[in-house]
């Protein structure tokens, strides 16, 4: 069954310039579908014309009739004086209707009336499997996947962030039990825990899900096709991102291979017709039809186009050169808004060539402590001192210039002193190319304001560059642009991000910031990943714990050795062999109260909640099995 259609879809808002023209394609029951394009290619115009925002000029969006849909980006008015539980409670809208009509029912048993009867049964039947009876446990499930806490499920919904309007519509949504998610960027306002929860929830999805994402990693784990729009039409790849990108290289060689033999053949064609005109010229007419002939056949040749890529940027970092080991000391730092407090007693060494990446939920303190970094805050105690040699640059998550209505030479030439011709090579440099350099900085786009300060940064020679969000909002073009640029740096890094993408590339070592403190981690963000996955097991006591910090890239290095580690694999497969013993008995409870709904949905939830259980048994048993390979080698 079709949940999305779109065909011959042609809409433009300036005339001549069409944003879709003649796109079409189709989303089945059930799949998850990754929207992909550059900003301004209309994606969001496409969301807009499925839920009737906006109208066509030529062609048909639709979905699929008497399903209901869920656009995230779109938030309701409500009622004034609305909380956001008042907000969250309209997800139920349809089960309380069926709660009063079985109340009425009910009171009118006595009557005897058998249409009632039947109409009482049916209801109940819809109730149960709607989840009637357990609103308030997948309300409380959802709000802390997503972070909403009972404080602010108390706020009035008009008094919150649009950050938090958006996390709070898109808990409603969920809740709403919504057939077809439109989800455009769902992550934005996102911490990397309540992203994850989302993923999860998503693969356990029933319905169907077209995504709008700049988040690669999101777009991995949550979709498994693509559509790209280009040129206003549709590009399909049967896969995820990584797919998507691998693919997307494949055609642009296999259609430059095509451009460059077309090219060749034309170029012997055009030769030869060339010659036979020369003779023909000589008095032989029959030559000259025949190059005429050859000239009409090399125009039909032409029907590859060539395929084309952005420009790389050429310029990189002009890092000062750094002299001595120290580069930052934090030394008992503390910081506390009046009676809140974010961090203490924090103490972290860093050296020369070390690449971070400072993590933590919304609100755990990031931004501040990069203010505290950058000396625009005063901490509560402690200090932080930078090694003698040590220059910062900074980009800041929303890049900002004091003379927006300059140009970008005349920022150029003012920010750094420099010439004309000097500010012009620089913005070349960062495909700032034409008439590109004459626009005011006020008129560019959020990528292009941070690939500007990026050009001013490369010119300052700088040895510790600190960036906050760098990639977030920005399409995934722009994303390349950032790291392209970072990876050309080879100074000191420290960045706050969400983009799991980008710290998998760029992480080396990684902070931690929740509970009020920083946990500091020597390795890389697939390593991370792997601790917190022994640190969930260890927690639950199956497993011992291993120290707090893992060298990265070193033989492992346990106290009691080999026969420490031998006796950890041992416990945990006892670990994995019990959980899994569990699963099998709550199976064959399954079976016996098949005829109890509420029962047999405790049990499922409690199959799901082992089954991830298991599954982190298995990650903790094939990593010490892997390092005690690696010791005994």
């Amino acid at each position: 069954m079709i949940d999305i259609q779109v065909t011959d879809l042609s809409i433009e808002f300036e005339v001549g310039k069409k944003i879709l023209d003649g796109l079409t394609f189709q989303v089945d029951q059930g799949e998850r579908v990754g929207l992909l394009g550059r900003n301004g290619a209309g994606k969001t115009t496409l969301f807009k014309l499925l839920t009737g925002e906006l109208r066509p000029d030529d062609g048909e969006a639709r979905t699929a009739p008497g399903k209901r849909v869920g656009l995230i980006s779109q938030i309701p008015v409500y009622p004034e004086g609305y909380t956001v539980l008042d907000v969250l409670h309209t997800a139920f809208d349809h089960l309380r209707a069926m709660e009063k009509e079985l109340t009425e029912l009910a009171e009118r048993m006595g009557e005897g009336d058998p249409a009632d009867l039947r109409r009482y049964d049916t209801l109940t039947v819809a109730f149960e499997a709607g989840g009637g009876y357990d609103t308030e446990i997948r309300l409380n499930k959802v709000c802390n996947g997503l972070d909403i806490p009972i404080v602010m499920r108390e706020q009035l919904f008009t008094e919150l962030s649009g950050g938090e309007k958006t996390r709070v519509n898109l808990a409603r949504l969920l809740l709403n039990d919504t057939e077809i998610l439109l989800l455009d960027e769902p992550t934005n306002h996102l911490d990397l825990h309540a992203t994850e929860w989302l993923e999860d929830y998503l693969s356990r999805y029933k319905g169907t899900v077209l995504a709008i994402s700049h988040d690669r990693w999101f777009l991995d784990k949550v979709v498994n096709r693509c559509v790209e729009i280009k040129n206003g039409k549709a590009e399909f790849y049967t896969g995820n991102y990584s797919f998507y990108v691998e693919e997307k290289e494949r055609r642009f060689q296999e259609q430059l291979k095509q451009y460059e033999k077309e090219q060749a053949k034309v170029q012997q064609l055009e030769e030869a017709a060339a010659k036979l005109r020369l003779w023909a010229f000589m008095g032989n007419d029959k030559l000259y039809k025949r190059a005429f002939s050859m000239e009409k056949r090399i125009e039909k040749m032409q029907t590859v186009d060539k395929p084309t890529k952005e420009r790389k940027m050429t310029m990189g970092f002009g890092e000062k050169e750094f002299r001595g080991d120290e580069v930052l000391t934090v030394k008992d730092l503390s910081m506390a808004f009046g009676d809140r407090m974010l961090f203490s007693e924090v103490n972290l060494e860093v050296t020369g060539g070390e690449r971070i990446a400072l993590l933590g939920d919304n609100g755990a303190g990031k931004s501040t402590f990069v203010k505290l970094l950058l000396g625009e805050l005063e901490p509560t105690a402690g200090k932080l001192r930078f090694g003698p040699t040590v220059k910062v640059g900074y980009l800041p998550q929303l890049v900002t210039f004091d003379h927006p209505e300059r140009n970008l030479v005349d920022t150029l030439i003012w920010d750094l002193n420099c010439t004309p011709q000097e500010a012009r090579d620089r913005l070349a440099a960062f495909n700032f190319r034409g008439e590109d350099v004459f626009k005011e900085v006020r008129d560019l786009s959020g990528g292009e304001r941070s690939r500007l300060k990026l050009c001013e940064l490369m010119s300052q020679r700088i040895n510790l560059l600190v960036l906050d969000e760098p990639t977030n909002h920005l399409d995934v073009d722009s994303r390349d642009w950032i790291e392209e640029a970072v990876r050309a740096y080879e100074g000191n890094l420290l960045f706050v991000s969400h983009d799991r993408y980008f710290i998998k590339e760029f992480a080396r070592r990684v902070w931690m910031l929740e509970n009020q403190k920083i946990t500091d981690f020597k390795g890389d963000y697939q390593e991370y990943l792997a601790y917190v996955e022994r640190q969930k097991v260890f927690a639950k006591g199956t497993v011992p714990a291993p120290a707090a910090e893992e060298p990265k890239k070193e033989k492992p290095k346990r106290p009691g050795g080999v026969k420490e580690l031998e006796k950890q694999v041992k416990a945990a497969e006892l670990a994995v062999s019990k959980a899994e013993e569990k699963q099998y008995e709550l199976t064959l409870r399954a079976e016996e109260v098949a005829d109890n709904y509420l029962e047999l949905q405790q049990i499922y939830e409690e199959q799901k909640a082992l089954e991830d259980e298991i599954a982190h048994l298995y990650t903790v048993w094939e990593t010490l099995s892997a390092e005690l390979e690696e010791m005994k080698a």
